[in-house]
């Protein structure tokens, strides 16, 4: 390891450390290169290497980065899955060193530019940014942080265990995660697109949002993080209108040699998009509106039967409803599929009345 980078220590206390460090491997490998070997994980990411050991009943946490910001955003990350991880039960984390930052490194307050319908149930942002360069070439899900209406933005900072601390009361944030569906470096700007959810009776902060935002207004993005841009000479894109933006960008970004294939679910033929890409796509859209009532469950078959056609050097990308996403990730554990080859996340539940 070169002399200049910056570590940081951490003992973590949970229940069981064993099943803790379990469930790390099994949800980082998604993110990151991990080697496991007993007692003893290792992490590795653009962020720098994380080596957490089991040693007397608790969970040493060694971080080893190249910056100060990288370090403290490692710290992060850690201490949000593992009090995740943790659930309800006792679990304590302790850092050898405070935060030596005031401010979230990965924080970027971004100012509305315009406002407008893709399709009928698609609504496109676009904000202006001073420094987009973190998002090129990077992971494309941001955390967007909009503050009350009328009120000036309280933005987060650090909880002494690493997590962050969220304004509270009047400054109360509306926090949802997207996808920057595309960027222009040389106009500073980037876009998310917003789902303008049909369903009836379902709460809809951010595509509330999105409907309502007017030009000047400020909100931020924090990351970018997870949800990167799959490499690989074949690829396989399974998703609903959820997951649009995020199969958009991967087809526009994928280079010309990228062989690709996307079923993707939406209501209608209104709902369609055209995607661009260098590479060679084929786009299979499913309409909803038009199932009959036997086939709800058209997406999954359809996933199914494109993943056992699909060979070992496909990588899998699927995002669409958490239920479909579970049944999906069944026949992909079936076949034996390499995780590394594959990203599987659910975007929304089908039983909540929030998104």
């Amino acid at each position: 390891m070169n002399a200049v980078n910056f570590k940081l220590s951490g003992i973590a206390v949970p229940v069981s450390p064993a099943d803790m460090l379990e469930e790390i491997c099994e949800h980082f490998i998604e993110h990151a290169e991990v080697e496991r070997k007993d007692g003893l994980a290792v992490l590795r990411s653009k962020l720098g290497t994380a080596q957490i050991k089991i040693e007397n009943a608790r969970l040493r946490i060694e971080l080893d980065c190249p910056t100060r910001e990288t370090l403290h955003m490692s710290r992060t990350v850690l201490a949000e899955h593992l009090f995740y991880f943790a659930e309800n039960q006792p679990f304590e984390l302790t850092w050898s060193e405070p935060t030596s930052l005031s401010a979230l490194p990965n924080l970027h307050e971004v100012t509305v530019v315009s406002a407008y319908d893709v399709t009928p149930h698609m609504r496109r942002v676009i904000f202006s940014c001073a420094d987009v360069m973190p998002f090129v070439d990077g992971d494309m899900h941001v955390r967007l942080l909009v503050p009350p209406k009328g009120r000036p933005p309280v933005w987060p900072g650090f909880r002494d265990d690493g997590r962050i601390a969220w304004p509270e009361g009047k400054n109360e944030l509306l926090v949802r995660v997207y996808t920057i569906r595309a960027l222009d470096r040389d106009r500073r700007e980037l876009w998310i697109d917003f789902l303008q959810h049909p369903a009836p009776g379902m709460s809809t902060p951010g595509a509330d949002f999105a409907r309502d935002v007017r030009p000047g207004d400020v909100a931020a993005l924090l990351g970018p993080g997870a949800g990167g841009l799959p490499e690989a000479r074949t690829i396989l894109l399974i998703g609903d209108e959820s997951a649009l933006p995020a199969i958009a960008r991967i087809a526009a970004e994928a280079p010309a040699e990228t062989r690709m294939r996307a079923i993707i679910e939406v209501e209608d033929g209104a709902e369609e998009q055209p995607l661009q890409s260098k590479g060679a796509l084929s786009v299979q859209w499913l309409h909803r509106a038009s199932y009959p009532n036997a086939a709800a469950d058209m997406l999954v078959r359809e996933a199914k039967a494109a993943i056992e056609a699909a060979n070992d050097e496909t990588f899998v990308w699927v995002a669409c409803e958490k239920s479909d996403v579970r049944t999906i990730k069944t026949s992909l554990k079936a076949r034996n599929h390499d995780r590394r080859m594959m990203y599987v996340a659910w975007y929304w539940e089908r039983d909540m009345n929030t998104a």
